[in-house]
């Protein structure tokens, strides 16, 4: 089986069908969870406003992915409190309207809420205002507290694509996918891939092919039906980073946006272990998008939406100057019959669906369901192989010809009979202990088990646990660590998705760059002509995003 794309979706796959017992390929054409899994707001949660339209059975489900998620990766994601205020004035959540909010937060833990233990509750102005105090206390009336999860979107992909890889399967990043093979009735019958470090092609046999391409999905159908489908509406959310000290939110907080009537969430990051954190980023916004998809824009109109929202509802005024961090990823969302429907009011159900050729697509989603995504894709795939070998009438579905071997027929058929990873523990898998002092806490919720090799790196060279940006958590061995354990080949890699650097503060980045990227030449084996490129790819990258959203470089001095 050869799964393309390797984000949160195809990753799951991947180790659905390698725990299963499948001969299983992972191939993607640039890092793990470069695309949208690792721009999303990270959060695990079954999404409370989906409720409002109706979408009961999803918020259930991912309610229910929620549960299993924290149980099988417990280091990687954790509990979070939210707070809904209610405002006596200019509210979006006025008096009003907050009792239909209770009913619906009763619904939210009775739908699947209460799985993580805690129940909604409503508490008082004084209290609220307590937890965030760059809320206005003379508008405020009381707020109510439920309870999701969040955790580190690009750490969680990577985690279950080496485990996966633990399971049996060939992860291949930087392979891209350039054509689609077919027999002599139309069948997929593999992929041909490009290297993209050495521009060489091999050609890749399979029995089953999944297209689990994210906001790419058309392209790949494209390369196997010889038309462009358009089923696929991108959506953009964009994200901005700011100094906790700034909005002082213990708790995720929920605040409207007058313009749409949606809501922003405000989300602490990087705890100090003092009751105070090092950011909190602010998002996401969803609008239409019909530019490049390789690289989805922060604009000054997405900067405006998020800081007008901010300093409607906070007594503070953030300003562009105070910006840290910026990112913006692509939804691929499942375009609705009526091409009016706006993107925040499409469904985030998955879709799995069978090409003329067999290849199965999986779009659609979010990275709550993955799991589920995952499993529902495999039944699809491997049902479609035992009905082929039953009925080889319809060449649409075959998959395998009836010279396929009962032993083979065996292992598909015990294949689709399981469903493995409903309680598996996804690799490194370990609670982080309640008294474990700071720098324990951020190995142990980055790398579980594995905090113990990072360290080991410290003991043999301990300027490897001087800090890698000054003013973040990350140390040098964990840059050490992506290189050899974790797939990183970049500078790239390195700060946008093995540490979260880059999306927090860029500009403490940028005066780190020069030696952060010496330390991954020596790594590497970078010449000095490839460490300056891959420095400068790192600038230009910076620069871009400044000149898109105005936003300068900002410096905490």
């Amino acid at each position: 089986m050869v799964v393309i794309g390797g984000g949160i979706t195809g990753a799951g796959v991947a180790l659905d069908a390698a725990a299963r017992g499948l001969s299983t390929v992972l191939v993607e054409r640039d890092d793990l969870a470069a695309g949208t899994s690792s721009k999303s707001s990270k959060l695990v949660h079954g999404g409370l406003r989906y409720l409002s339209n109706g979408e009961i059975r999803l918020v259930y489900e991912a309610l229910r992915e929620r549960g299993r998620l924290m149980h099988n990766a417990p280091h990687l994601v954790h509990q979070l409190a939210f707070m809904i205020p209610i405002l006596t004035r200019d509210g979006v959540v006025s008096r009003k309207i907050a009792r239909a909010l209770g009913s619906a937060m009763w619904m939210y833990d009775l739908t699947g809420g209460w799985r993580i233990g805690r129940l909604h509750r409503r508490i008082g102005a004084d209290a609220a205002h307590a937890l965030v105090p760059t809320m206005p206390r003379e508008r405020l009336s009381s707020a109510y507290l439920y309870y999701d999860a969040s955790g580190d979107d690009a750490r969680i992909t990577l985690t279950i694509a080496r485990t996966a890889a633990d399971h049996g399967a060939l992860v291949a990043t930087r392979s891209t996918v350039v054509g689609v093979v077919h027999d002599a009735d139309g069948r997929a019958t593999g992929v041909d891939l490009a290297d993209g470090l050495d521009g060489s092609t091999v050609r890749l046999a399979a029995r089953s092919i999944i297209n689990a391409s994210g906001v790419w999905v058309d392209d790949v159908r494209e390369l196997d039906e010889g038309a462009h489908p358009g089923t696929i509406r991108p959506a953009k959310g964009v994200h901005i980073s700011v100094p906790w000290s700034l909005v002082r939110n213990e708790v995720a907080l929920v605040i409207p946006v007058r313009r749409d009537k949606r809501s922003l969430f405000l989300v602490p990051w990087g705890p100090l272990g003092d009751g105070t954190f090092r950011h909190t980023y602010v998002g996401t916004t969803d609008t239409e998008y019909d530019g490049p998809l390789d690289a989805p824009d922060c604009t000054d109109a997405d900067i405006d939406y998020i800081l007008e929202a901010m300093n409607a509802s906070l007594t503070c005024t953030i300003s562009r100057a105070d910006i840290t961090g910026v990112w913006a990823g692509l939804r691929p969302l499942v375009a609705a019959e009526d091409d009016s429907t706006g993107t925040a009011d499409l469904s985030r159900r998955h879709s799995v669906t069978v090409g003329p050729s067999g290849i199965v697509t999986v779009t659609g989603g979010k990275l709550t369901t993955y799991r589920e995504m995952a499993e529902d894709t495999l039944d699809v795939a491997i049902g479609r192989v035992l009905d082929g070998r039953n009925d080889s009438s319809d060449a649409g579905s075959d998959a395998v010809s009836d010279a396929v071997s009962d032993d083979l027929l065996r292992r598909w058929k015990r294949a689709h009979r399981r469903h493995p990873t409903r309680r598996m523990r996804l690799r490194g898998a370990r609670s982080i202990p309640a008294k474990a002092d700071l720098p324990t806490r951020h190995l142990i919720g980055r790398f579980g088990t594995a905090a113990d090799d990072v360290r080991a790196l410290v003991a043999l060279n301990p300027t490897l646990g001087e800090p890698l940006v000054a003013g973040l958590p990350y140390i040098r061995a964990e840059a050490v660590y992506a290189v050899r354990h974790e797939m990183a080949t970049s500078l790239l890699d390195v700060l946008l998705r093995r540490t979260r650097a880059h999306l927090f503060d860029r500009a403490a980045c940028l005066d780190a760059v020069d030696s952060i990227g010496s330390l991954l030449a020596d790594e590497l084996g970078w010449d000095a002509i490839e460490t300056e490129r891959q420095i400068q790819d790192y600038r230009r990258i910076c620069a871009d995003e400044e000149a898109a959203a105005h936003v300068a470089a900002h410096r905490s001095d």
